[in-house]
């Protein structure tokens, strides 16, 4: 990174740890976790150990949403949402694994963004 550009504000960008890396969490999340269905995408997630103590997301597109192109805009859209929420530390110690339905293929950003979050903020801590 050069002087000239500003690295991003402390606790804004998503740390590696904060993703989910390996095939057997998401299966776990699929098979022993709650759900909750937007129009958009399918949230997963289930509890875990309390630590680490932040929640860990996943993103997941099957080729029904579209092409390649289309499939990594559309994680990349979620994970911008999720990594710009102001929620996010709130959450407790989850797995979260967000499936994308073919539908969010012709969705527009605040349309994707307006039903992320909305599914998302029942499991902050506060509520």
């Amino acid at each position: 990174m050069s002087s000239q550009q500003a690295s991003p504000p402390k606790g804004e960008s998503l740390r590696r740890e904060e993703g989910l890396r390996r095939r057997a969490d998401f299966l776990q999340c699929y098979r022993s976790g709650s759900r909750r269905h937007g129009s958009l995408v399918i949230l997963y997630f289930r509890k875990r150990p309390p630590e680490p103590p932040h929640a860990r997301i996943g993103i997941t597109a099957s080729r029904k949403v579209g092409g390649s192109v289309v499939r990594h805009r559309i994680k990349r859209r979620i994970r911008e949402i999720y990594r710009r929420w102001n929620l996010r530390s709130e959450l407790p110690a989850l797995d979260i694994v967000v499936h994308v339905l073919p539908a969010a293929r012709r969705a527009e950003f605040q349309a994707l963004k307006s039903e992320l979050l909305g599914l998302l903020t029942p499991l902050t801590r506060s509520r």
